[in-house]
């Protein structure tokens, strides 16, 4: 059976745009719906392009009342009843309340080597850091902010001279390719971590 997969961003879409693109042929999913709590985000257009569905939640309009935004979020994503939620570059925390709801149907990616660098500028901290390796990663979303069972990992050389602009746009490119492979084999019931890197 197919499954329906729900895609929450909050700006371009890049990585979103990488996983309707792979959704196709005889990938165990389709995309169903594209959502963004940011009004006229960059990424509803390219989805649009693509035929699929889409909304916004501006977060904005709740005026800092987060159980109403939930409320809202869930009653958009029941309408369209989704087996599988990724979450691709949705800048919300979300609460335990809406995390235990989702639980063991949501995914994030994460620009970084889980459990290293949780949260915000995590190229940053690791230059800051000497790192000689960087990367991302794709996990099960739970109430812990970055945390949940890792389902793959793709690594990337830092290199001396590198900016926070140029490592991102180096992790950036793995994440197109983590975060295809790992739905791929979340919606077929594989939880068999994918490992991915570039090597130096």
């Amino acid at each position: 059976m197919t499954k329906r997969v729900a895609i929450l961003i909050s700006g371009g879409g890049s990585n979103m745009v990488t996983l309707v693109d792979s959704m196709t042929g005889d990938h165990p999913a389709r995309p169903v719906l594209v959502l963004s709590n940011i009004e006229g985000a960059g990424g509803l257009a390219r989805a649009t392009e693509r035929g699929i569905p889409t909304a916004t939640v501006p977060h904005k309009d709740y005026g800092g009342d987060r159980a109403a935004f939930e409320a809202e979020l869930n009653r958009v994503l029941e309408e369209v009843a989704p087996d599988i939620i990724c979450l691709a570059g949705f800048m919300r925390v979300l609460t335990e309340e809406f995390t235990r709801k989702w639980q063991g149907r949501m995914l994030n990616i994460h620009p970084s080597l889980l459990p290293k660098y949780r949260g915000l500028h995590t190229h940053r901290r690791a230059l800051e850091a000497g790192d000689r390796e960087h990367g991302c990663t794709v996990h099960e979303v739970t109430a812990e902010l970055d945390g949940g069972p890792i389902l793959g990992q793709a690594t990337v050389p830092v290199y001396d001279g590198d900016t926070e602009e140029t490592l991102a746009k180096r992790v950036l490119g793995m994440e197109h390719q983590l975060y295809p492979e790992v739905l791929r084999r979340y919606a077929a019931a594989d939880r068999t971590p994918v490992v991915l890197s570039i090597s130096s």
